[in-house]
C-alpha cells in the first residue's frame, strides 16, 4: 500500500523554527537585517510625506507670489518663511539684491547689473542648499539598497562554511549536521532580498520625486532672476 503524501517535517517549519535552528552568527545577521528593513521603512515612508509636504508648500508659495505686483518690495512676511523651499531662494536674493545695493550706493558705483549678479549667485547657493535638503537620507537609503545582498551573502556563505565543519568534525553528512548551516545560509540569503528589493524600488521612486523637484526649483529661481530683472530696470 502506498503511504500517503506528507510534507516532510523540515519543509513544513516555520521561519522562526529555522532561525532557532541557525548558528549565532547567522542569527546576528539576520536580525541585523530586521533592522536595516525597518529603518529602510522608516527612511522610505519619512522621505515621501516630507517632499509631498515640501511640494504642496511650494506650489501654494509660488500661487501667492504671483499675485503680487512687485517682489522687490514684498512685506517681511514673504521673507521669514524659510522653511519654504521657494521662500528660502526668494528671502535670499532680495537680501543678497538688497545688500549689493546698498554697499553700492555707499561706494558710489551702484549700478542695476551688479545688482543681478549678487542676486543670482545667492539663487545658485540656495538651490544647491535646498538640493542638499531634498537629497538628506537618500545616501542611506542607497547603501541599504547596496549593501544588504552583500550581508546576506554573508551569511550564506557562513553558513555554508558552518555545515561543511560540522561535517569535518563529526565525520558524517546526514541531515542532522547540514541542516543549521544549511537553513543559516539560506535564512540570510533570504532575509538579504526582503531587504533590497523594496529598498530599490523605494529609492528609484524617491530619486525621480527628488529629480521632479530639483528641476521645479531651478524653473522657480530661473523665474524668479527674470522678475527681479524686469523690475529693476
Amino acid at each position: 500500500m502506498v503511504a500517503p503524501f506528507s510534507v516532510s517535517p523540515f519543509l513544513a517549519t516555520s521561519i522562526i523554527d529555522i532561525f532557532e535552528r541557525c548558528g549565532t552568527i547567522d542569527k546576528v545577521i539576520v536580525l541585523g537585517l530586521g533592522v536595516f528593513s525597518l529603518v529602510a521603512w522608516t527612511v522610505m515612508f519619512g522621505k515621501y510625506f516630507e517632499l509631498k509636504r515640501l511640494r504642496v508648500l511650494n506650489h501654494s508659495f509660488d500661487a501667492h507670489l504671483r499675485d503680487q505686483r512687485t517682489i522687490l518690495d514684498l512685506p517681511e512676511s514673504f521673507r521669514n518663511r524659510r522653511v519654504i523651499p521657494y521662500a528660502d531662494l526668494l528671502a535670499e536674493a532680495l537680501e543678497n539684491y538688497a545688500r549689493a545695493a546698498a554697499i553700492g550706493q555707499q561706494r558710489g558705483t551702484d549700478n542695476s547689473r551688479a545688482r543681478l549678479e549678487h542676486a543670482e549667485n545667492a539663487l545658485q547657493r540656495a538651490i544647491a542648499r535646498q538640493t542638499l535638503r531634498y537629497e538628506s537620507s537618500m545616501i542611506f537609503l542607497a547603501s541599504i539598497v547596496s549593501g544588504a545582498p552583500f550581508i546576506g551573502l554573508l551569511g550564506t556563505v557562513w553558513g555554508v562554511m558552518e555545515a561543511f565543519s560540522s561535517i569535518a568534525l563529526q565525520q558524517t553528512a546526514g541531515i542532522q549536521q547540514l541542516a543549521p548551516g544549511v537553513s543559516g545560509a539560506m535564512l540570510a540569503t533570504i532575509a538579504g532580498l526582503v531587504v533590497a528589493i523594496p529598498s530599490v524600488f523605494g529609492y528609484n521612486f524617491l530619486l525621480s520625486h527628488t529629480r521632479l523637484m530639483i528641476t521645479e526649483l531651478e524653473n522657480f529661481a530661473s523665474s524668479l532672476a527674470d522678475r527681479i530683472e524686469l523690475e529693476s530696470s
